[in-house]
Parts: C-alpha cells; structure tokens; sequence
C-alpha cells in the first residue's frame, strides 16, 4: 500500500499548466533540472554509483523516455527526480525551485502539486474500488473535481466498465491502467512513469503511449518514461540512455507512429 506522502485529458490533466510548452529554450526556466547528480550507496563495504554526475533538463511538453538496461540507473533517477530519495551529491530543482535539502513538508508539497506517479508495483490502495483509487490521486493534488476527474481518466484508459471493481477483481494490466489513470487525473505538471507498459498487452500498451504522448503535447505536462524497450524509445521527442549510471546519450528523437510499434 502506498501512503498519501508519495502518492500523488484535456479537462483531465494539466488544466493549471498556464503557459504550457514554454520551456529554457524560450527564456524559462526548464521544470527539471539536475545539475552534477549522483547517488551513492555502500554495499559490503563497497561503494555503488547507481547514478554518478548526471546533468539533465526537462522542459514543460517534453516526452522524454530514459532507456537503460537493468542497472543502469533508471529508477534511481526517477526517484530522486520525484523526491522519494535523496542525492549523494548535486543539485536538483523542480519548476525553478530548489529541492536538494528541502524539509519534509516541503517534499511533501512537492510531490503532491507537481508530479504525478505511475509506479511499477501499481500501489493501489486494495479497499479501494478503481475509481476510489483514481479519485484519491486527484483529491490528494487538490482538485476540486476529484470524483468527475478520476471518472473522465479512467474512461479515458479503456476501465470506465471497472470502475467498481477492488484491485484484486483487477488483471494485472488492469492494475496498471488504474494506477495510470490516477497518475493522470492529479493534473500536475510533471508525470513519472517507471515501465509504465510492463503488465500491458501490446495493444493496450499502445494505447497508454498514446495517452501519454498527448498529455504532453496538449497540456504541456513533462512527461518521463523508464523502460529497457527500445521500441517503446521510438515514440519519444528526447531520449536519454544509462548505463553504469551515467547519460552516455540524450538526444532528440522524431517520433514514430503509433502504429509502427512492434513489440
């Protein structure tokens, strides 16, 4: 189970991005920014990079996928980008503000106004129906149209017929979607996404791809996709590769079709 401290169309998403798809290119400051960031641990007696010196910009409408193999670093980006761990070293700011050494509350706040989530092991809440749990994400970033927001998502990732089914009634894909879903109708500006198409058929993956590719490009939600698919990398606008920890390539990217996915 996942605690409100973490957890976190158009109408749905987005809707106080004022300004959305301006980004450092026009003079703006990007809505993340890492500068010099690394994460360390020690493991018998031995140190771990998981991530070493990674400098990195993302600007609002931005669909950015980081692809790397198990290892690289993927996830311990996201979580720090997310404020659910903490650098080693470095600096990272999140819509121009400076979160390294933040206070509690203030990571707190943070993660309840700016970043939506789409967890790998779906924390749903399980005495929750599909739309409770959507409705808690959005309730939770202070919406005020919590209930009609998580209902329009949840059509929207083809469960409008689930609605009131409990995560256990659920398929794992199911789950995923859900989870998705309530990433999606907190409306904030920046969404992670950590293999956001793991538990997915293909066509229901691509289903959520297109679902993401447009909050980003119609809301100007910057949007960050974990995966170790480079197919899935084909639809991105930037795509940023790990290994051992480090950027070994950040570069744009025309996106492919939709319908040109295999998988």
């Amino acid at each position: 189970m996942v605690s409100a401290d973490i957890d976190e169309s158009a109408p749905v998403y987005g809707a106080h991005m004022a300004g959305a798809g301006d980004t450092a290119a026009h003079g703006r400051k990007p809505l993340i920014s890492l500068d010099g960031v690394s994460r360390h641990y020690e493991i018998g007696g031995g140190i771990v990079k998981a991530l070493d010196a990674i400098d990195l910009e993302v600007g609002a409408g931005e669909f950015v996928v980081i692809l790397g193999a198990s290892g690289s670093g993927k996830t311990t980006l996201l979580n720090v980008i997310g404020a659910l761990d903490v650098p080693t070293a470095g600096r990272i700011e999140i819509g121009g503000n400076e979160v390294t050494g933040a206070s509690r509350r203030e990571l707190f706040a943070l993660r309840r106004h700016e970043i939506g989530f789409i967890f790998q092991s779906f924390n749903l809440f399980p005495g929750l129906t599909a739309l409770e749990n959507v409705e808690f994400g959005a309730d939770v970033a202070g919406r005020g149209d919590a209930r009609a927001a998580a209902g329009r998502v949840l059509e929207q990732v083809g469960l409008a017929d689930r609605a009131r089914h409990f995560p256990h009634e659920l398929s794992g894909g199911e789950q995923q979607r859900v989870a998705i879903a309530r990433a999606l109708a907190a409306g904030n500006p920046i969404v992670l996404a950590d293999e956001p198409t793991g538990e997915l058929d293909f066509e229901t993956g691509v289903q959520i791809l297109e679902l993401l590719h447009d909050v980003t490009h119609t809301s100007g939600t910057a949007v960050l996709v974990v995966t170790h698919n480079r197919e899935i990398a084909r639809v991105a606008d930037r795509i940023v590769e790990l290994s051992s920890g480090r950027i070994v390539s950040d570069e744009a990217n025309v996106p492919a079709a939709m319908s040109d996915l295999r998988w």
